[in-house]
């Protein structure tokens, strides 16, 4: 999933002198006139920056910004694309220019089976977006239905102590020091939570194989959706598939939707013979749709039905399990801030009772230590690329229709005009500060702002608090092989969202007493 993208593939397309030549006549003229651009370095002939970013694009255009300045413009291959990385510059989109760009630049893996035109967070900016935002935001993620859902996420996180509790302790009567990767555990807790609130059921069922594979093909998808893609930068080149990536998320992606297929004919068969459910999950809310004749789809197909949920899964498990591991990271390596974080948690809930979504409002040093995550490690360091709309002037800059637009969240977090000492993990920096994540403070925005912020982000909130409240509540944590606070990494791998490239490995000691 690493965000690399270098000479080995391209070689894999032949490229002979006539077709070098057609290359850069094509590549010249959908460049155009420079004249009016931000600043930015310069590229190769034909491919611009491509070779240029590395495998953390997100660090190497905050390195660039320090030469070229907030906003940054690159040529990768034929693609028009601005990165915009401080506060001053994102207020200046979101506030003035969010409609010029709140369209979307797609991946050419993402429009397999149409993807892109069910979905919610990759759809063009238009009707059918529009009534899955409204769905989303008024039908399924209301404070209403997040209260409506509060025991059956008690129960997914109860199911995660446990299997830590059980993987520690089979591997120590193997002979074993009860290591564990905690990683997987949160990844699956977040898969299985998203499968309840969309499906009502658990995904990851030892005893049910199609879960597993739904979920194997589900990382796979993950996997291909955040490889960089020669085709998405030398667009004419997309029939061809020169890198075989579109086949694969092809392959993938039909497994998924032919298992997904079987969870909404269960339902449809439900409904026709008049079982009804008491209680609404996102699934009933996408197939009693009607729309008004109006805007967007009168009802959505089965396809779309199986697009968003596919969606679902990608947004809501992978997001939310790596926020919860970097921010457990921070803990584990600054012990003082760890320390504070369960001194508060003894003394709001104790060690008798388990920690509640209830207790939250009463946790001020753990919200702290979740903005200073969010901070610091945003699952999607440059966010999802948008697509201008229209020919826009933005800062005194010219912006083309058609250009693609990043906003590099990781780079503002870390940026001193408006972080002191921005790069040291510090949550007392929130304790006395109004500053939230809900795209109104353009210095914290890990979510977005403006029409296209995640959609997802008031479950996100709960969930990341009450997994690091949880672990740090349940578990002593023990280093092994020599490891210590100081010598944990934070190195990082980015792939479709940004990932702890080594996942932590520590041995839990049980210590709440239900």
């Amino acid at each position: 999933m690493e965000w690399t993208f270098n000479s080995v593939n391209i070689v894999s397309v032949s490229l002979s002198a006539p077709f070098l030549l057609l290359l850069f006549l094509f590549v010249k003229s959908r460049i155009g006139s420079k004249k009016n651009r931000p600043p930015g370095p310069p590229g190769w002939p034909i491919f611009g920056n491509m070779f240029d970013l590395g495998d953390l694009p997100h660090q190497t255009i905050y390195k660039l910004g320090k030469t070229y300045g907030p906003v940054v413009w690159l040529q990768l291959g034929s693609i028009n694309t601005m990165v915009v990385q401080n506060a001053f510059a994102a207020a200046e989109l979101f506030k003035k220019h969010d409609v010029s760009f709140c369209d979307r630049k797609v991946p050419d893996t993402l429009t397999a089976f149409d993807f892109n035109q069910g979905s919610l967070g990759m759809n063009t900016f238009g009707g059918h977006w529009r009534v899955l935002r409204r769905l989303c935001s008024m039908e399924f993620l209301v404070n209403k239905r997040m209260n409506e859902t509060t025991e059956l996420r008690r129960r997914i996180f109860d199911n995660m102590v446990r299997w830590i509790e059980e993987e520690s302790t089979a591997l120590l009567k193997q002979g074993g020091n009860g290591e564990v990767q905690l990683s997987r555990f949160l990844f699956l807790m977040a898969f299985n939570l998203v499968g309840n609130l969309m499906l009502s059921k658990d995904l990851l069922d030892a005893k049910d194989p199609e879960g597993r594979e739904f979920f194997d093909s589900m990382n796979v998808i993950l996997e291909l959706a955040g490889t960089p893609n020669v085709a998405d930068f030398l667009p004419f080149l997309k029939w061809v598939d020169p890198l075989g990536m579109k086949r694969r998320m092809v392959k993938n992606m039909t497994k998924t939707m032919r298992i997904s297929s079987k969870f909404v004919q269960e339902r449809l068969n439900q409904r026709k013979s008049g079982n009804l459910r008491e209680k609404k999950d996102f699934l009933d809310v996408l197939l009693e749709y009607e729309g008004d004749g109006k805007d967007g789809p009168n009802m959505f197909s089965e396809k779309n039905v199986n697009i968003v949920i596919m969606e679902m899964f990608f947004a809501g498990s992978e997001t939310t399990s790596i926020s919860i591991e970097w921010g457990f990271a921070e803990l584990l390596r600054n012990p003082n801030a760890f320390n504070k974080v369960r001194e508060e948690i003894d003394r709001v809930v104790g060690l008798d009772r388990k920690v509640e979504e209830s207790d939250m409002d009463n946790l001020p040093y753990l919200q702290a230590v979740v903005k200073e995550t969010l901070r610091l490690h945003p699952a999607l360091p440059l966010l999802l690329p948008r697509n201008t709309m229209e020919d826009t002037n933005y800062m005194g800059y010219l912006i083309p229709k058609g250009t693609q637009v990043f906003v590099n969240a990781w780079a503002i977090g870390r940026d001193p005009q408006h972080w002191d000492d921005p790069l040291t993990f510090n949550p007392e920096r929130f304790l006395e500060s109004k500053v939230e994540y809900k795209g109104q403070h353009f210095e914290l925005i890990p979510f977005g702002s403006g029409r296209r912020i995640c959609v997802g982000f008031p479950l996100a909130h709960r969930v990341v608090h009450l997994a690091l409240a949880t672990l740090v509540q349940a578990f002593d944590w023990e280093f092994s092989n020599g490891l210590t606070p100081k010598t944990l990494d934070m190195d990082e791998k980015l792939g479709l969202t940004l990932r702890k490239k080594n996942p932590i490995k520590v041995i839990p000691k049980k210590r709440l007493r239900v």
